[in-house]
């Protein structure tokens, strides 16, 4: 996908309002022993891709470092549904401490009745954590009104008009 093809996906206004959800996004990646894995995380759009965290002793930092080619999708559950489909590389940093980026994140997730005990309990854990970061190579946006799966829109296209 060209650069400016997946600039204009990225900021289509359906992919800023589900980035800019409260939704969590589906992470998938090849396992080191090849077999795939799709797991729920938080994430943060910086402007040009997103930002995972996670401990620093997780096993996809393994798998990524073997296979840094991704995907991530965010959704709503709402119908029609309204998605992001994004598949890109990712790379790890291991940082000290716990980022404010990881914090303020998680803010949007938890009940600010609890979120100081969270806070506390987080930042008594972490000594480090990872920083995965993903940077788009292809995105789509599927709305289910106007634009649908390709599959879908061979379908139609191969409808008779007259039926």
């Amino acid at each position: 996908m060209h650069a400016d093809q997946l600039r204009d996906v990225l900021t289509d206004p359906v992919a800023q309002r589900l980035y800019d959800s409260v939704d969590l996004a589906r992470l998938a990646y090849s396992a080191k022993d090849g077999s795939p894995r799709v797991i729920p995380i938080g994430y943060r759009w910086n402007g040009t891709g997103f930002n995972l965290y996670t401990a620093p002793n997780a096993p996809k930092l393994d798998a990524l470092r073997h296979d840094p080619r991704v995907a991530l999708t965010i959704d709503t559950e709402s119908f029609p549904p309204n998605v992001l489909l994004v598949r890109g590389t990712a790379t790890i940093q291991i940082i000290d401490g716990v980022p404010d980026e990881y914090l303020d994140m998680n803010r949007r997730h938890t009940d600010p009745a609890t979120y100081a005990e969270w806070e506390a309990g987080v930042l008594g854990l972490y000594k480090q954590m990872a920083l995965i970061q993903i940077t788009p190579t292809w995105a789509k946006v599927l709305d289910f009104e106007t634009r649908l799966p390709s599959a879908i829109e061979e379908l139609i296209s191969q409808q008779d008009p007259g039926s």
